[in-house]
C-alpha cells in the first residue's frame, strides 16, 4: 500500500517562505510523477504544481508561477514545494499526491492515484 507523508507546513507572515516535503513509500520499482494540491476553507481542492517522474517537466497553476518551485529529492519518490512571497490567499491545507497510472502532465484530481493526509499552511496578513 502506498503511503505519502507531508511535512513542513506552519504559520508564516505575508511575504515569507515555507518548504513542504513529501515522501512516498510502499511501492518498489516505481518512480511516481508527483504533485501538490491545496484546499482552502470553504473551497474545492485545486492543483498547485506537478513534476514528472524524472524531474524534467514541471507544471504550475498561474497564481503561484514565479513564487513556488516544485523539485524532486535525491531519495526516490520524494518531492518538495518551495513557497516564497507567500500571500494570505495561499492559506490552505496542502496535499501531496503521486501519479502512477495517468498520462503525463495531468493536473486534475483524477490524474493522481495516491494522496497524503495534508499539512496546514497559514499566511497571516
Amino acid at each position: 500500500q502506498v503511503q505519502l507523508v507531508e511535512s513542513g507546513g506552519g504559520l508564516v507572515q505575508t511575504g515569507g517562505s515555507l518548504r513542504l516535503s513529501c515522501a512516498a513509500s510502499g511501492r518498489t520499482g516505481v518512480t511516481f510523477a508527483m504533485g501538490w494540491f491545496r484546499q482552502a476553507p470553504g473551497k474545492g481542492r485545486e492543483f498547485v504544481a506537478r513534476i514528472s517522474w524524472n524531474g524534467g517537466n514541471t507544471y504550475y497553476r498561474d497564481s503561484v508561477k514565479g513564487r513556488f518551485t516544485i523539485s524532486r529529492g535525491n531519495a526516490k519518490n520524494t518531492v518538495y514545494l518551495q513557497m516564497n512571497s507567500l500571500k494570505p490567499e495561499d492559506t490552505a491545507v496542502y496535499y501531496c499526491a503521486a501519479a502512477e497510472f495517468s498520462p503525463p502532465g495531468g493536473v486534475a484530481d483524477r490524474d493522481f492515484d495516491y494522496w497524503g493526509q495534508g499539512t496546514q499552511v497559514t499566511v497571516s496578513s
